[in-house]
């Protein structure tokens, strides 16, 4: 093994491995792809060693917090991808479906039985941690989780870093060693594998398949399941071949006037790349590898430490400079908060102290809008733009970025209290965005309430935590056709 993977890989129990079974099983919860995946090197580089074949199984929960057709039918479609990849290859895939919450209690178990053993994604936040250590109690097995989720891995850094700058400049230090260690494009293509693995009967009937129907997320195998069908699919779909052809139009296109165009919600500017990471239908390596190739860039173009500052050190364009820093720097800010801070990274009482002493002397300030939840749900508000913001993640299960941070600071500005608003967002984003429930998401509601931020001078309300209007962002940026586009009908 690598340094490098052994950086990423940890051991979730004491079993050990057991050559003599039939064949080593990746359980694959994160890293929802079989391209561009440490985990999936791992298990391919055992079952090789071993000589065993390498079954794969992705399993989909009924009873998930936030279970609708928008998440479900994302998923599926990534299930869909990946069944088209190994069909008629040595590697067994079983995607399974609940058709019940806890029908598929006992599957892993089950699978982990004939296994050498169990490689997973390491993955920081939501329910994935309590179900990893509740699977570790349940397998007889060694049962490793591989962590995938950024260029650095997460065990790398000595610290929780409180600012971008902070985590920027140990990234210019540290980051070069790393980058050369990224997982295989295609970590199947002439791998050698034995294969494929047969599965027991009686796993396979009372955990059969998935159907050909919901892998295609057709309407009525959704409407079959136990999850919120007030929730509808969005337009986008899911996968690894769309997240590729996103991919592709944002560097021959986008990137290049990223910088200029990032904050203009009427322009197509971004990525929209974050449902894709979240579901592990892409990879932090991946998006890296297409900009490197855009730009023609290698690590050679890296500047030396340049003490955390924004632009100059990863040696590309501006524009391809300012999407590297979202990719990097802030998305792994928020994985290091989750992963450091796993029993209070969502929670109130974990914002700096900074920021809970000025919004709790402004806890009682008039507000002067009051709307309660259903009202904020429905995009009933006084507030044109908030409520086009919210229309666009109603209806497409994603919203501009730029917009996100005025969403988040008029709901502070909107809500009883504090501790409220950070309720609100995550109940609004949890249900309908599709890049909910993510590192990503919980900084960005932290951010919202001072977390990463500097004070700034005091207002009411928001005391000295950063404030934001709708007035001054249209002032700022063009928001007249996002207005026409996403008005009330």
């Amino acid at each position: 093994m690598s340094a490098a993977l052994a950086l990423r890989l940890r051991a979730v129990n004491a079993a050990p491995e057991r050559p003599e079974r039939a064949y080593v099983l990746y359980w694959m919860t994160a890293s929802r792809r079989v391209r561009w995946s440490h985990a999936l090197d791992r298990a391919v580089e055992r079952a090789r060693a071993l000589g065993r074949p390498l079954v794969i199984l992705e399993a989909l929960r009924a009873g998930y917090p936030h279970a609708s057709d928008r998440l479900h039918r994302f998923v599926l479609d990534g299930m869909a991808d990946t069944a088209a990849r190994l069909e008629g290859g040595p590697v067994r895939y079983h995607a399974y479906v609940e058709p019940a919450p806890g029908a598929g209690k006992g599957l892993l178990a089950a699978l982990a039985a004939r296994a050498c053993l169990v490689v997973t994604d390491d993955w920081p936040c939501f329910f994935l941690p309590r179900m990893l250590a509740a699977a570790a109690r349940q397998v007889d097995v060694r049962l490793e989780a591989v962590d995938g989720n950024g260029l650095l891995p997460l065990r790398a850094a000595d610290r929780t870093f409180t600012t971008a700058r902070s985590l920027r400049a140990f990234l210019q230090k540290v980051l070069p060693a790393h980058l050369a260690a990224g997982p295989r494009p295609d970590p199947l293509a002439r791998a050698g594998l034995a294969g494929p693995a047969s599965l027991p009967a009686e796993v396979l009937r009372r955990w059969p398949a998935a159907s050909a129907a919901l892998l295609r997320g057709e309407p009525t195998a959704l409407a079959a399941l136990p999850i919120d069908h007030a929730v509808p699919p969005a337009p986008m779909r899911g996968g690894w071949a769309e997240a590729e052809r996103r991919l592709a139009r944002f560097v021959a296109g986008p990137l290049g006037r990223y910088a200029v165009d990032r904050d203009a919600p009427g322009v197509e500017g971004t990525s929209r790349l974050s449902p894709y990471l979240h579901f592990g239908h892409t990879s932090a390596h991946r998006v890296l590898d297409a900009v490197a190739r855009a730009e023609g860039w290698t690590p050679a173009r890296l500047a030396g430490p340049k003490g955390g500052a924004r632009e100059g050190w990863w040696g590309v364009s501006p524009s391809a400079e300012a999407f590297l820093d979202q990719l990097v720097t802030w998305r792994e800010l928020a994985f290091n908060t989750c992963a450091r801070r796993p029993d209070d990274y969502d929670r109130y009482d974990a914002l700096p102290a900074w920021a809970r002493e000025t919004l709790e002397a402004h806890a009682g300030d008039p507000r002067p809008h009051l709307y309660d939840l259903d009202a904020l749900e429905g995009a009933r508000t006084h507030d044109p733009l908030w409520n086009a913001a919210q229309r666009q993640l109603l209806r497409e299960g994603w919203f501009h970025g730029y917009l996100r941070m005025l969403w988040g600071k008029k709901l502070l500005e909107w809500s009883p209290h504090p501790r409220d608003a950070l309720a609100r967002m995550a109940a609004l984003m949890d249900r309908w965005s599709l890049d909910g429930r993510d590192p990503n998401s919980y900084a960005g509601y932290a951010w919202v309430l001072g977390r990463y931020d500097r004070a700034w001078p005091s207002r009411p309300v928001f005391g000295k935590v950063r404030s934001m209007s709708s007035a001054r962002t249209a002032a700022k940026v063009d928001v007249t056709g996002y207005l026409a586009r996403y008005g009330p009908a």
